[in-house]
């Protein structure tokens, strides 16, 4: 079925690449109270010096060249076009694996992972634990095309698994996730689709029904709380609290977003200002401190959006998604029943206690705990991802 696929390689036209750089030349920056930081939104400091390093250093044309060592494809599924990193792993017992970024994620956020994932023998693992490793990019973002009518995660869970199925062929494969991507594998796995057979996800849905109820209702924390649950609780409060604002307007109101398609630095604004955790690890990188993304990562990431035209169309799925589907918390339990993996890096939104990955999923695989890493998991902690990868889906080669 693979003939199916059509080679693609990223070529951005240079009159593109001229136009972001006469916008960075005359971009406008605001002022802000002193020794802002991140109180109030996106460092003005870092986002000063981001722009000064995008405009003066930062070469698309290096990473354009980077990204297309990766095989990427185009394949047509159903009435959707979907760009997609195909990488076949080593040996003959490879398990298929389908990797489903977030936003304000790209398929960048695998690239570290994908070599070690495939091919396991060449990085200190072992040949059986290869992957044939498929990362599609979600509809409407980079050079997926955006969706012919409201797209919600349920339609993308079935866009998915017509791709590993009917396009790549595969009889049976494993799905993973975080962000948005968490939300699309568990989806898969309420479908239940034939050929799935578990998923693994970084950004688990495990809030209990009477902790979601207090969270909203602003309670105090109940007395009972193991540590680990009165962490959770104190992140959700925070992002309930404070961290909501840009999911809020894109639920609500996403074609409003005209500045993003208008200003570089806008949109650079607006993708940074997303978890406290992740901003801290890009701001100590100009220091020289590598621990998370850097510059460059974020860099490559907010370009790719940039060049594809895609910050209102990528915003449009939590706008198709709160207003086409039932309501519910982001992170209230699903009840799956298809197995589970889960990894708990410690400053995702909230990392989910054990005690509520047992109870949100009756057949989990795996839990890990680890010792750092936030939402951006795959990108931040590649090594650690691809060692919970192999734990997680180790069980079910067989």
């Amino acid at each position: 079925m693979t003939a199916a696929l059509e080679p693609f390689r990223i070529d951005v036209p240079q009159v593109l690449l001229d136009d972001l750089g006469e916008r960075l030349g005359r971009a406008r920056l605001p002022g802000a109270p002193a020794d802002a930081g991140w109180t109030y939104g996106t460092s003005p400091e870092y986002l000063e010096r981001l722009l000064d390093y995008w405009r003066r250093e930062y070469d698309w044309r290096a990473v354009e060249a980077r990204l297309n060592r990766m095989p990427q494809f185009m394949a047509s599924v159903g009435a959707y076009r979907v760009h997609l990193v195909y990488e076949r792993g080593s040996g003959p017992a490879t398990l298929p694996l389908v990797l489903t970024h977030g936003w304000p994620g790209s398929f960048v956020e695998f690239e570290a992972v994908i070599g070690p994932l495939a091919h396991p023998e060449r990085f200190g693992g072992r040949i059986e634990d290869a992957f044939d490793v498929v990362v599609p990019t979600l509809p409407g973002y980079g050079w997926s095309s955006p969706p012919p009518a409201p797209v919600t995660t349920r339609d993308i869970a079935r866009v998915w698994d017509d791709l590993m199925t009917s396009v790549l062929g595969y009889p049976r494969y494993v799905a993973q996730g975080g962000d948005w991507g968490n939300a699309v594998s568990e989806v898969m796995a309420l479908q239940r689709p034939r050929g799935l057979l578990g998923i693994h996800t970084n950004m688990a849905a495990t809030v209990p029904p009477n902790i979601s109820a207090l969270l909203n209702s602003g309670a105090t924390p109940p007395a009972t709380l193991t540590p680990d649950e009165r962490r959770a609780w104190d992140q959700l409060k925070y992002f309930y609290g404070k961290g909501l604002g840009y999911a809020i307007e894109m639920n609500n109101r996403p074609q409003t977003l005209y500045a993003l398609v208008d200003s570089p630095i806008g949109l650079a604004a607006w993708m940074l200002d997303h978890d406290e955790a992740s901003m801290e690890m890009i701001s100590r990188s100009f220091a020289g401190e590598r621990e998370g993304l850097s510059k460059d990562d974020v860099l490559d990431n907010v370009t790719l959006y940039w060049l594809t035209d895609t910050a209102i169309s990528s915003a449009q799925l939590y706008w198709d998604t709160a207003n086409n589907l039932p309501p519910g918390g982001f992170f209230d339990v699903r009840g799956l029943q298809l197995p589970v993996a889960v990894s708990a890096f410690p400053d995702e939104i909230y990392c989910a206690p054990e005690t509520w990955a047992r109870a949100a999923y009756p057949h989990l695989l795996h839990y890990g705990k680890l010792p750092r890493g936030g939402h951006f998991a795959a990108w931040e902690q590649p090594d650690l991802f691809v060692q919970e990868m192999r734990a997680s889906f180790r069980s079910l080669r067989s």
